[in-house]
């Protein structure tokens, strides 16, 4: 067994893979968890992440897909505010993926 399963073991998650207990998130969790979607995460990864933490600090929830594209937009320009861009970092559903991977609750409207 690998440290990072070992850190997965001690952590609570839901019935959807999301984290029970929303303090148990550290970026390694973030990391662990990346690694089971296939995904390497890198600096554009890290940009979302936090921009999804500092989203539901303020709001209390974590963002759709329309709202996540708004946010990335006014926060981090036109060119990344597109959903073609968080599918690319992101493949299947981005507000998904993204949420789970950033310690956050499933968003919203999200099948």
């Amino acid at each position: 067994m690998t440290d990072k399963n070992i850190l997965l073991q001690s952590i609570e998650f839901d019935d959807e893979g999301y984290l029970a207990d929303l303090s148990q998130w550290s970026p390694e969790v973030a990391e662990t968890l990346a690694q089971q979607e296939g995904l390497s995460l890198t600096e554009a990864h890290w940009e979302i992440l936090y921009l999804l933490r500092e989203f539901y600090a303020l709001y209390e929830h974590a963002p759709a897909m329309r709202p996540l594209v708004k946010a990335v937009k006014q926060k981090l320009g036109d060119e990344k505010g597109k959903s073609i861009y968080l599918m690319q970092l992101f493949p299947g559903s981005p507000a998904k993926v993204s949420a789970r991977l950033a310690g956050l609750p499933k968003p919203d409207n999200c099948l």
